[in-house]
C-alpha cells in the first residue's frame, strides 16, 4: 500500500490511494481470518474457563453467535466501504474524526496487547518441552522470542508473511479438527457435572465465560482491516470473512466439548497446556500431548504473524488520514509499515514484562485476554452503530428482507459488544485484580489523549458515506 497523493487527500478509501500490488486472494484472505482467529487462545481457553465449569460451553455457544454476527456485520460493511482500517474506517466515516480516532486507538491496543496474550499462551505450550519448572525470567525471554520472530517475518515483506500464514493455518486447523472429531469418542458424561462450579449465579457465570471466550474469536475483522492488501476486495473480503469464521466456529465448539468431556474441571483449572493434557488422557503416555503441543506452537506463531501485520495496518490507515503520527504510514523498501511493526512489538513486550512482574503465566494470559476484550468491543460497537445508522438512512431503497436482516445482525453485534465489556471483570481474582482488565484498558486508552490533541490540526476531512450496497 502506498501513501495517498495530494490530489486525493482526505478521501480515506482505497480508490484514493496510488495503485498498489494487492497480494492476497481468497485463499490467503481466508487463511488470514482463520489464522488470526485460531491463535493459542482456544488452546488455553479450557484452563481460563474451568473456573466456571462446563457451563462455559454455553458461554462459548453464545460467544459463537456473537462472533458470527460480527463476521456478517463486517462482511456487509466491507462491501459498502472496502477501505483500509476496517472498523476504524467505518467509525470515522459514520461519526467523524473523534470517534474514528477512538476506534483506531482501541483497536491498535487490541492488536498489540492481544499479541502479548497470544505469546504468553504460546509459551505455556513451549514449556511442555523447555523451562518445565516455569521459571519466570526464562518464561519472559521465551515470550519475547515469540513476539519478535513474527515481527521479523513481517518486516521481510507481504509475500513471506502470506506464505507463513497459509502453512501455519493448515496445521493449526488440522490439530483442532482432530480434537473436534477423534476427541469426541473419549468423552465421559460425568465430567460435565456439576455444570457451574464458580459459586456465582447461572447468568453471571455464563456472562463471565463469554468475556473470556471473545478473545478466541478476535480476528473476524482482520481482512477488512488489511483491505489494501486484498485482491478484488468487494468479493474476497466478505467471502473470506464468513467462510473463515464459520469454519473456525465449528472446530472450536466441537473441540471444546471434547476437552471438557475428557478432563474434569478441577484438572483443567490447574493445567497449563489443556489440549496436550487431553491428548495424553486419550492415548496414554506423553507422545500425543507432545504432538499437540508442537501443533499449538506452530498455531501460535501463525497467529502472531497475522496479528503483527494487523497491529501495523490499523495505525497506517489512521496515519494516512492524519489521525496518527506520519511515521506510521512510512513504508520500508519491502513495502512494509516497519515503524508500526516495531512500535507495536515493543509495546507488546512491555505489556508482557509488566504483567509477569506480579503473576504467573496463566493469570497473565487471562488478564490480557479480558483487557483486549474490552478494547476490541469498542470498535466492534462503533461499527455496529455505523451499520444501524446507515441502514436506517437506506431503508427506503432497501428491500424489506435485506433491511431486516442487516438490522438484526447489527443490533446483535452491538448487544454482544456491550455484554463483552460488561462481563470483563476477572472474577477469578480478588481486590484490584478483579478490576485489573478495566484498569489496564483505561490506562492504555487514556494514553491516546495527548496523541489526539497533537494530531487534531493534521486530521483530514472524513469521506462521504458511500452509496448503499
Amino acid at each position: 500500500m502506498t501513501t495517498p497523493d495530494a490530489s486525493n487527500e482526505g478521501n480515506g478509501s482505497p480508490q484514493a490511494a496510488a495503485p498498489v500490488q494487492r497480494g492476497f486472494g481468497l485463499t490467503v484472505a481466508t487463511a488470514l481470518i482463520i489464522g488470526t482467529i485460531i491463535g493459542v487462545g482456544v488452546f488455553n481457553l479450557p484452563t481460563s474457563l474451568a473456573a466456571y465449569g462446563p457451563i462455559s460451553l454455553v458461554s462459548m455457544g453464545l460467544t459463537t453467535v456473537g462472533a458470527l454476527a460480527l463476521a456478517l456485520l463486517f462482511a456487509a460493511l466491507s462491501r459498502r466501504l472496502p477501505a483500509d482500517g476496517g472498523p476504524y474506517a467505518y467509525a470515522r466515516t459514520a461519526y467523524g474524526n473523534t470517534l474514528g480516532f477512538l476506534s483506531a486507538w482501541a483497536y491498535w491496543i487490541t492488536a498489540w496487547a492481544g499479541n502479548a496474550a497470544i505469546a504468553v499462551g504460546w509459551v505455556l505450550y513451549v514449556e511442555v518441552f523447555l523451562n518445565k519448572d516455569h521459571n519466570r525470567f526464562v518464561s519472559v525471554l521465551l515470550v519475547l522470542v515469540g513476539l519478535w520472530l513474527p515481527a521479523l517475518v513481517n518486516l521481510a515483506g507481504v509475500r513471506q508473511m502470506g506464505l507463513v500464514q497459509v502453512v501455519t493455518t493448515v496445521l493449526k486447523f488440522a490439530a483442532l479438527a482432530f480434537m473436534a472429531t477423534v476427541g469426541l469418542f473419549f468423552v465421559q458424561a460425568a465430567n460435565y457435572s456439576p455444570a457451574n462450579i464458580s459459586g456465582e449465579g447461572t447468568v453471571a457465570a455464563i456472562g463471565g465465560g463469554m468475556a473470556i471466550g471473545l478473545f478466541s474469536y478476535l480476528g473476524v475483522e482482520t481482512v477488512a482491516v488489511a483491505a489494501g492488501k486484498v485482491r478484488d476486495p468487494d468479493r474476497n473480503i466478505p467471502r473470506s470473512t464468513v467462510i473463515g469464521t464459520l469454519a473456525t466456529a465449528v472446530v472450536y465448539m466441537l473441540s471444546l466439548v471434547a476437552v471438557f468431556g475428557i478432563l474434569p474441571a478441577g484438572q483443567l483449572k490447574d493445567s497449563t497446556a489443556p489440549f496436550s493434557d487431553a491428548a495424553n488422557a486419550m492415548f496414554g503416555g506423553s507422545w500425543a500431548g507432545n504432538a499437540m503441543a508442537v501443533a499449538v506452537i506452530i498455531s501460535g506463531l501463525g497467529a502472531l504473524n497475522g496479528w503483527t501485520m494487523i497491529s501495523a495496518e490499523m495505525p497506517l490507515a489512521a496515519a494516512e488520514d492524519g489521525l496518527l503520527p506520519a511515521r506510521f504510514k512510512q513504508l520500508s523498501a519491502k513495502g512494509v509499515p516497519a515503524f508500526g511493526v516495531v512500535v507495536s512489538t515493543v509495546l507488546a513486550s512491555v505489556a508482557v514484562i509488566v504483567n509477569y512482574s506480579g503473576s504467573g503465566g496463566t493469570t497473565v494470559f487471562t488478564t490480557l485476554v479480558l483487557m483486549t476484550g474490552i478494547t476490541a468491543a469498542i470498535p466492534y460497537a462503533l461499527s455496529a452503530g455505523a451499520q444501524i445508522r446507515w441502514r436506517l438512512a437506506d431503508r427506503r431503497q432497501l428491500q424489506g428482507a435485506r433491511f431486516a436482516r442487516d438490522m438484526v445482525i447489527a443490533v446483535l453485534s452491538l448487544v454482544f459488544s456491550i455484554l463483552f465489556i460488561w462481563y470483563s471483570r476477572d472474577t477469578s481474582r480478588t481486590s484490584w485484580g478483579y478490576w485489573a482488565p478495566f484498569l489496564l484498558a483505561a490506562v492504555a486508552l487514556l494514553c491516546g489523549l495527548p496523541v489526539y490533541r497533537a494530531q487534531r490540526r493534521h486530521m483530514m476531512t472524513p469521506p462521504e458515506v458511500p452509496p448503499w450496497r
